[in-house]
C-alpha cells in the first residue's frame, strides 16, 4: 500500500494511523479503477466499494472525484520525488546528465508499473482550478529543488524556467511515445532524452 499525499488539499487531514491507512486504501482503489474503467466512468461510490469503506469515508476527505484524483496525482509526485532522491545519492554532483537520466528513467518506470499512472500521473484529467498550480508547474518546482542541490546551485528563476521547459517538452513527447506504443516507443523516448540533454547542455556545461 502506498503512502498518503500532501494533505493540504484534503477536506480533513488524517490524524490517526488508522485514518491515514484508510486514506491510502481509498487512493489505491482509485488508482486501480482508473486502469480498469477510466476517469469518465470513475465514481466516488465505486472507489468506496473497491476500498471496502463507507461512502462517507471518501467524502470525509474528498468533495468529488476531481479532488480524489488530484490527491492521487500529488501522492504520485511525492513518490516520484522520493525515487529520484534515492537515485541521486549514487550520482556524482557534476554529472548533470546522469541526474536528468534518473529523472526520465523514474518517470518511465512509474508510467509502466504504477496503477492509475497512465491516466493520472501528476495531474488529474480534469482542468486545474488554479492555472498557476497546474501539474507541470508542480513537477518543475519539485525537480528544480531536487536538482539544485545535485548541481550545487540555487533553485533560482533561471533554473526553474529551464526545468519547466524540459518538463513541458518531455510531457508532450512522452505522451506521443506512449500513444505510439503502450509500453513507450523506445525511439521516441531516446529522441526525448537527446532533446533534453541538448537543451540543458547550453546552460549546465
Amino acid at each position: 500500500m502506498e503512502g498518503v499525499p500532501d494533505t493540504n488539499n484534503l477536506r480533513r487531514a488524517p490524524v490517526q494511523q488508522r485514518s491515514a491507512e484508510r486514506l491510502a486504501r481509498i487512493l489505491d482503489a482509485c488508482a486501480g479503477l482508473l486502469d480498469e474503467i477510466g476517469y469518465e466512468q470513475l465514481s466516488t461510490r465505486a472507489v468506496a466499494q473497491r476500498a471496502g469503506v463507507p461512502i462517507g469515508s471518501v467524502y470525509r476527505f474528498f468533495s468529488n472525484k476531481r479532488s480524489l484524483t488530484d490527491a492521487l496525482a500529488r501522492r504520485n509526485l511525492d513518490s516520484y520525488a522520493e525515487r529520484i532522491t534515492a537515485r541521486l545519492t549514487a550520482i556524482e554532483t557534476a554529472d548533470w546528465r546522469g541526474a536528468i537520466d534518473a529523472v526520465l528513467d523514474e518517470y518511465l518506470a512509474m508510467k509502466r508499473t504504477v496503477p492509475g499512472f497512465a491516466l493520472v500521473d501528476f495531474g488529474a484529467p480534469a482542468p486545474d482550478e488554479d492555472p498557476a498550480d497546474d501539474a507541470n508547474q508542480r513537477v518543475a518546482s519539485r525537480l528544480a529543488g531536487l536538482l539544485a542541490g545535485q548541481l550545487g546551485r540555487e533553485a533560482d528563476a533561471d533554473l526553474l524556467r529551464a526545468i519547466l521547459v524540459c518538463v513541458e517538452a518531455a510531457d508532450a513527447l512522452l505522451e506521443l511515445a506512449f500513444r505510439t506504443d503502450p509500453s513507450g516507443d523506445d525511439a521516441l523516448v531516446a529522441e526525448t532524452r537527446e532533446l533534453i540533454h541538448a537543451y540543458l547542455a547550453r546552460r549546465l556545461d
